[in-house]
């Protein structure tokens, strides 16, 4: 082991403990703001606060129909990112393992959409689900699917990048043993190939269940009152009359609930080997 100075031990540790406080300290601030009565809120600040409610988390689900707007936010994220896995598994896997015409090409524009910021997207697909409903009588425009597919253009470009990485680094000697004993390519990819690659695929569902959680701009031109999700719904906290702060520091609280909890149960995966053993 390097012999470490005392200074930069002293050094390290304050250096931790200041940047861990940039994080912690406006969590603390959200936490107190939300059980705290709304005068105390929009008064003189208080590190310590004076007194505690937890009425601010009853008044959430009153104020606005929070419930309706974490329906749709489970439902739209849940499905935005169950697809994106299975599109991304086939087709890093077809990238990854075969030899085609226009694979390069593929390749270069799935990844060179990234390049683009997404609010060029908004009016096209917005002209694109409007023209559909008008042609076709299919609702787009304002319905939960038509959101999903709204997120898999954002989250299925860097979801192929990935796995693709991912399956490039699984042997291939995996895939002959596997069609060696009778399985197809489907079959060696489900049966061999995804286990393997189960630390990228968690990747990537984590990934795309937070790009569409957390998505405001094209959930608020994209969906109706129907089909509002969270992040919209945050910000009818604020009328005219006034800002319900404290409401929205506990509503916030509430909506970060199930991404943090998702990553604490997932976080093993990501850290997991991705071939350890595997070839044995």
């Amino acid at each position: 082991m390097l012999f470490e100075p005392r200074w930069f031990r002293w050094v390290r540790w304050v250096g931790l403990t200041f940047f861990a406080g940039l994080v912690l300290l406006p969590l603390y601030v959200m936490a107190t703001s939300a059980a705290k009565p709304l005068r105390d809120v929009q008064s003189d600040f208080r590190w310590i606060p004076s007194g505690l409610t937890l009425r601010p988390f009853a008044d959430i689900w009153r104020t606005i129909p929070l419930g309706r707007y974490f329906v749709n936010s489970v439902i739209v994220a849940s499905t935005a990112a169950l697809l994106s896995v299975v599109v991304a598994v086939f087709a890093a896997y077809a990238i990854s393992r075969f030899r085609f015409p226009g694979r390069g090409l593929f390749s270069v524009t799935v990844l060179s959409t990234q390049m683009f910021p997404g609010i060029l997207f908004l009016l096209p697909l917005f002209l694109i689900y409007v023209n559909i409903d008008q042609l076709t009588g299919i609702t787009l425009y304002g319905s939960r699917f038509g959101l999903v597919i709204t997120y898999l253009t954002f989250s299925l470009p860097f979801s192929i990048w990935m796995l693709v990485g991912y399956f490039n680094s699984i042997p291939r000697e995996l895939d002959e043993a596997a069609l060696v004993d009778g399985a197809g390519p489907v079959g060696a990819l489900l049966r061999v190939v995804v286990p393997v690659a189960l630390p990228g695929i968690v990747a990537v569902a984590i990934y795309a269940f937070v790009t569409a959680w957390s998505e405001v701009l094209f959930a608020s031109i994209m969906t109706t009152e129907q089909s509002r999700t969270l992040p919209v719904g945050l910000q009818l906290y604020s009328t005219q009359a006034g800002v319900y702060w404290n409401q929205v520091m506990a509503a916030s609280l509430v909506v970060s609930v199930p991404v943090a909890a998702g990553f604490l149960m997932l976080q093993r995966f990501l850290v997991q080997g991705l071939t350890a053993g595997a070839v044995k």
